[in-house]
């Protein structure tokens, strides 16, 4: 299949999370709403309790149910590491998705964009609890998203899971803890397996990065941790591409203006507690042992040029070979790739999922 090309977007990488820095063009909606579903008595699976989790969302469309009251046109997209689901509002995504015509049209699906616990609007250290606050996995990520759709929001079935880095690892996890839930899946830009290597040495210097500095007084800080700004560099190498960065900053000088301007930009957008939590929620994920049991169609698309999940690896064909319903892509470098942020640009790899939902049957 040809890759769609487009100009060169001269815009800062996204964070290896998605944090979106495009502009916000709203698709159109027949009901668009945001809200804050508040879940009681959340237990994490660490044995912490929390007696109200909020998990905040934006929802586009409305849902749909056959004759026995399931609802049909659901779609769960999951954001990345530090992200949140207005992210996905953004022109470069929603504009190429949810609008008129496109493939998740939100006049025909029901698209909801939850906050990840210790992400956006959803409970998370900074609001008070600091280092106090549950040390939450993708395991309780999932657990919230899930009862936020069938306490809070009434959906009991999905046509399809969307994840973007981190919430393509959630994907995965949906895929086995809740095997029926959905048609289908698709993870963009993780491997179906523990974090290890290169990815989890980079994990390991960003989080020592804020925990080694004193300032970081175990949490409890006034002012931002100088390890913060060191743990931020970190994170824009692990989502950066050669390419990309080439255009951005041809030249010497230019170079240290964009990274300069990068970091201090994001010193002030980031909590520490908030980066080192989110971070860390990754420590036990390992959907490996468990691929067998996925039988939910899969469309699993990685880039060559992503530097979390390098082709050279040769994991992603192996895990992938192991799963009864999967297609696994990896798209070749081109001047419209992004590295891991890649996984933001539906207009590269839409015509996958538009081949996908074409012949996804309903479960």
């Amino acid at each position: 299949m040809p890759i769609v090309t487009f100009s060169r977007l001269l815009l800062l990488p996204a964070l290896i999370a998605g944090w979106c820095t495009a502009t916000h063009a709203q698709p159109r909606a027949e009901r668009r709403g945001s809200g804050t579903a508040v879940l009681r008595d959340f237990r994490f699976v660490a044995g912490d309790t929390l007696s109200e989790l909020r998990v905040h969302y934006v929802a586009l469309g409305q849902p749909r149910r056959d004759s026995r009251g399931t609802v049909r046109n659901a779609v769960l997209v999951l954001h990345g590491t530090g992200g949140a689901g207005q992210g996905f509002l953004s022109r470069n995504f929603a504009g190429e998705l949810f609008g008129p015509g496109k493939l998740l049209d939100t006049a025909r699906f029901y698209v909801i964009l939850p906050d990840g616990i210790g992400h956006g609007k959803s409970s998370k250290p900074s609001d008070g609890r600091r280092a106090r606050f549950p040390r939450y996995t993708y395991d309780d990520m999932v657990a919230a998203q899930h009862r936020l759709l069938t306490e809070h929001l009434g959906v009991d079935h999905l046509r399809l899971i969307m994840g973007t880095s981190m919430g393509c690892m959630h994907a995965w996890v949906w895929g086995y803890t809740h095997a029926n839930f959905a048609d289908g899946l698709v993870p963009l830009a993780c491997l179906p397996t523990q974090i290890a290597g290169r990815n989890r040495m980079l994990r390991t210097m960003l989080m020592d990065n804020i925990r080694t500095d004193p300032a970081w007084k175990g949490g409890e800080y006034g002012e931002p941790p100088p390890g913060l700004r060191a743990a931020l560099e970190i994170l824009f190498i692990m989502s950066s591409a050669p390419l990309v960065q080439q255009a951005q900053a041809p030249t010497r000088d230019a170079a240290d203006s964009v990274i300069r301007t990068y970091l201090d930009q994001r010193m002030r957008a980031t909590d520490a507690n908030d980066l080192l939590y989110a971070m860390d929620a990754s420590r036990d994920y390992d959907p490996s042992p468990h691929l067998e049991r996925i039988t939910t169609p899969v469309l699993f698309i990685n880039s060559h040029d992503d530097l979390l999940n390098p082709p050279e690896l040769g994991l992603a064909e192996r895990l992938t070979a192991r799963l009864p319903r999967a297609r696994f892509v990896n798209l070749p470098i081109s001047p419209a790739t992004r590295g891991h942020g890649t996984h933001s640009l539906p207009a590269i790899w839409g015509g996958y999922l538009a081949e996908f939902l074409k012949d996804l049957p309903e479960r």
